[in-house]
């Protein structure tokens, strides 16, 4: 484990969000360095970012791992509408207000369109560049219904650590079966003695997903989106078709591209070498340190 006066190991943050939220974050590396903030996707933590953020962190930036409302750590929304896509927006815009200099934005999914949204309609730029990590405005209906019924289809629980492994290897097919049970813990909850995935289950409701794209609203965040940009493929990928690819770029002003082979929806998991120094090269050359 690393030692409390390692810069580069994990530290406990908190941020107000819109709607008086409490959101929690990890950050790696200098108070004083130029910060990048990761957003995970869907029915994930800031725990996803774990390898990622501690490279860029080692290159001199401030890497700041953010768990989403109704995510992890942070606060579960209330209201009508907790989970639309323009709370979590509004939420990224209420973070980047408390840090002292615009970051650069890592978005994987969820995380992705929050940061496609909240940059595109902001009055002034508040981000140096984005990185939107498998997700376009079209995505892929039988891709998303599959996410959906993993991520819905136990809502009584898992008894064990090891039922919650085979579940992930079911999955993530692609994939070898976790090893380390004990650090699944960190995107679960356990209630009652039985293990739940660590979000809010309104997040998959009426409230939640199933409206949160608009597609032509982020199109026209995306012609707006006068920064640096790097739109992130997994060629696996079954949310994310080289369709939507081809089309968001028409949309997007100054983007590069990556397509990481070997890897699907998740490509930070699955290929976190790859990604993390297409990640590290794009933000070298957009959002040099010093």
């Amino acid at each position: 484990m690393s030692r409390p006066s390692d810069p580069f190991a994990p530290r406990a943050l908190s941020f107000t969000g819109a709607d008086g939220l409490t959101l929690r974050a990890d950050a790696r590396g200098d108070p004083g360095a130029p910060p990048v903030v990761f957003l995970h996707g869907g029915g994930q933590t800031r725990h996803a970012w774990g390898g990622s953020a501690e490279a860029l962190a080692r290159d001199g930036r401030l890497a700041i791992a953010l768990d989403l409302r109704g995510h992890g750590e942070s606060d579960w929304a209330t209201g009508a509408t907790p989970y639309r896509l323009e709370r979590f927006a509004a939420d990224l815009r209420a973070v980047i207000s408390q840090l002292d200099r615009r970051p650069a934005l890592v978005g994987a999914s969820l995380g992705g369109l929050t940061s496609l949204l909240a940059v595109g309609e902001a009055e002034v730029p508040i981000a140096t560049a984005a990185v939107l990590v498998d997700i376009a405005p079209r995505i892929e209906p039988e891709g998303a219904k599959r996410i959906t019924n993993f991520m819905i289809g136990r809502p009584d629980g898992y008894e064990s650590l090891d039922e919650v492994a085979d579940a992930i290897a079911a999955y993530t097919n692609h994939r070898s079966r976790p090893r380390d049970l004990e650090s699944l813990k960190k995107n679960l909850r356990e209630v009652n003695g039985r293990y739940h995935w660590h979000w809010d289950p309104r997040f998959m409701g009426a409230d939640g997903p199933a409206e949160i794209v608009d597609r032509e609203r982020l199109f026209a965040a995306a012609r707006r989106l006068a920064m640096p940009a790097l739109l992130v493929r997994g060629r696996e990928s079954d949310i994310l078709s080289d369709h939507g690819v081809r089309e968001f770029l028409s949309h997007l002003p100054n983007a590069q591209y990556v397509d990481v082979g070997g890897a699907g929806h998740m490509v930070a998991g699955d290929r976190n070498d790859a990604f993390t120094e297409a990640v590290r090269e794009f933000l070298g050359r957009a959002v040099p340190v010093g």
